[in-house]
């Protein structure tokens, strides 16, 4: 059976988190799709609500910042407990022994919102909430994570390296919603039996990332998974067939490139070291009939910033870097 996932789910009255995170894969295959920067239909979507001690769950503000909800201070980065039930992604204080990193950018859009400017967001986006979607840390047996550049049409994060994600559906679990992503953007189609799971951590993201380029209008809580695969990345990148409508390009990370992504930090200066890294990588660039093609990049293009102002640039994205982060410490942590 699939390992125990997710101990950091803390469980609420009525919740399971194993059978949340583990149950009928196969049938969420089956329901409607909504990937970031996507439609947005009429159906109910996940939000996020935040749990108070002594009360009922309430559903998130669009322009309230989680981060800040649960620090003390300005602090960009706190721990909270989560959990998935009846449709509600709930956030707490909780148990201490089972609580996950939440993090922000320090350029947060909702941080540095003035009254005058929160007043200015539209009434139809104040009053969306705050969606919850997932992203798969697909780590391979040879320690290799899988990142896909999204298509440039795309309306939310265009262009940008991520891991494989999107939003969570009504009625999925964590992994239901990680496995169906991974599987409409690549290809890779896993076994639920086959790959052992955790929450990394949590991200608060915003778009646009900068208020230089526009008042928010999508705020999300991205519950980075990670899943273990017995497999090398050669034997799965044999079964890589990502959508074109979705991803332009593949790479296989090692944890060499992703030191190096993590040193260029958002928001800050400062050269990152590349003399131990090679002259270019190779990716899989993804053509409009699907079919894939070699192609190499610099480092430079992993290692680049958000730019303070103009048009956006390939990238990593911010919270890619932390997620990246967070598997490397886990790494290290499982290094004897």
């Amino acid at each position: 059976m699939l390992a125990a996932v997710v101990s950091s789910f803390v469980r609420f009255p009525g919740s399971d988190p194993v059978h949340m995170i583990c149950s009928n894969y196969s049938s969420s295959c089956q329901r409607s799709r909504r990937t970031w920067g996507g439609g947005m239909d009429k159906v109910r979507r996940v939000l996020v609500y935040v749990w108070k001690e002594r009360g009922a769950p309430q559903q998130a503000p669009f322009l309230q910042s989680l981060t800040a909800h649960f620090s003390d201070g300005e602090d960009e980065e706190v721990q909270v407990s989560c959990s998935l039930q009846r449709n509600q992604f709930l956030l707490s204080r909780g148990d201490e022994g089972r609580r996950v990193p939440l993090k922000r950018a320090s350029f947060c859009p909702i941080k540095h919102l003035s009254p005058a400017e929160a007043a200015a967001v539209p009434p139809d986006v104040r009053q969306r909430g705050v969606d919850v979607g997932v992203s798969v840390v697909l780590q391979t047996a040879d320690r290799r994570l899988l990142l896909t550049r999204r298509a440039k049409e795309l309306r939310i994060f265009p262009n940008v390296w991520v891991p494989p994600g999107g939003h969570v559906e009504p009625e999925e679990t964590m992994l239901e919603a990680g496995l169906r992503e991974l599987q409409e953007e690549t290809g890779l189609r896993l076994d639920p039996e086959g790959v052992s799971s955790r929450v990394l951590g949590l991200w608060e993201s915003v778009f646009p990332p900068l208020l230089s380029r526009g008042l928010p209008h999508r705020h999300h809580v991205v519950v980075y998974l990670l899943l273990l695969s017995p497999h090398s990345h050669l034997q799965l990148q044999s079964s890589l067939s990502p959508s074109p409508a979705e991803v332009s390009a593949c790479v296989w990370v090692d944890s060499r490139l992703a030191r190096a992504i993590v040193a260029a930090v958002d928001g800050e200066d400062g050269e990152v070291p590349v003399d131990q890294l090679p002259s270019s990588f190779r990716v899989m660039e993804v053509s409009a009939d699907g079919s894939l093609s070699e192609s190499l990049l610099p480092p430079s293009v992993f290692i680049g910033r958000v730019p303070s102002s103009g048009p956006d640039v390939e990238r990593v994205s911010t919270g890619t870097k932390y997620a990246l982060d967070l598997w490397l410490r886990s790494l290290d942590a499982s290094t004897p």
